[in-house]
């Protein structure tokens, strides 16, 4: 499977348990490795690859108005606008969350999807 990725593209989304976290948008940080069909590179098409510029603009336009409490969802909502929206076969979602917890770099999560073929 080939994979296109886009590594430390920063969202803004409102995102958190508590009360203090919920007050305004926080900006995260997302990995995401994308399975293309390997027909696009043999024929250099961009109809036939997934358009790594319209990912992170839909990914951002989303995040931008939705609220989550779990940045679980988060991931699994960002994996599923992937393979639904832009034919994808397998995505990886990695999300960092920095600065949340003192004397830590970042927490987060990483999940993996699939479509259903």
């Amino acid at each position: 499977m080939d994979k296109i990725f886009l590594h430390g593209m920063k969202a803004e989304t409102l995102i958190g348990l508590y009360d203090w976290e919920r007050k305004q948008k926080q900006t995260l940080v997302l990995d995401l490795v994308i399975g293309v069909p390997e027909k696009s590179a043999a024929d250099d098409n961009i109809n036939d690859t997934v358009h790594y510029a319209d990912v992170c603009e839909a990914v951002r336009s989303s995040l931008k108005n939705q609220q989550f409490l779990l940045l679980e969802a988060l991931a699994e909502h960002v994996a599923g606008l992937i393979l639904s929206d832009f034919g994808a076969v397998w995505v990886r979602v990695r999300i960092v969350k920095p600065g949340i917890l003192p004397d830590v770099r970042e927490v987060g999560v990483e999940i993996e999807r699939s479509r259903e073929i």
